[in-house]
């Protein structure tokens, strides 16, 4: 019976302990290239100055939203409120004025990039 068992439990071959030198060596060589590749460049887009200006619409007007709600929620005073108000309105009116005289100029024929 131990014979037998010697004969079935064979001593490991050189060409196993290769395997798992190849396949060791190939893993180090792909971590290396994964972690030093050169990133990808992602260009921008580059925006006109009318999408800047809706963007910065959208922007005050939801900071004009989290304003009211915290006056009605009771975490401003009133004299904290209405200066923020004014002030935030004021740079909407701004801003929604230069929109309308780009839409104009760029109706008209002019496009108009900054």
């Amino acid at each position: 019976m131990i014979a037998l068992l010697q004969m079935s439990a064979r001593q490991p071959d050189e060409t196993g302990n290769s395997f798992l030198l190849f396949a060791a060596v190939l893993f180090a060589i792909a971590v290396f290239v994964y972690i030093f590749k050169p990133a990808r460049t992602e260009h921008a887009v580059e925006k006109t100055r009318l999408s800047f200006l809706y963007e910065r619409k959208d922007q005050i007007f939801e900071n004009l939203r989290d304003l009211n709600f915290e006056y009605k929620a009771g975490k401003l005073g009133d004299a904290d409120f209405a200066p923020m108000r004014d002030s935030m309105e004021q740079e909407a009116a701004n801003i929604l004025s230069e929109i309308e005289h780009l839409e104009r100029e760029t109706a008209n024929g002019r496009e108009v990039i900054a």
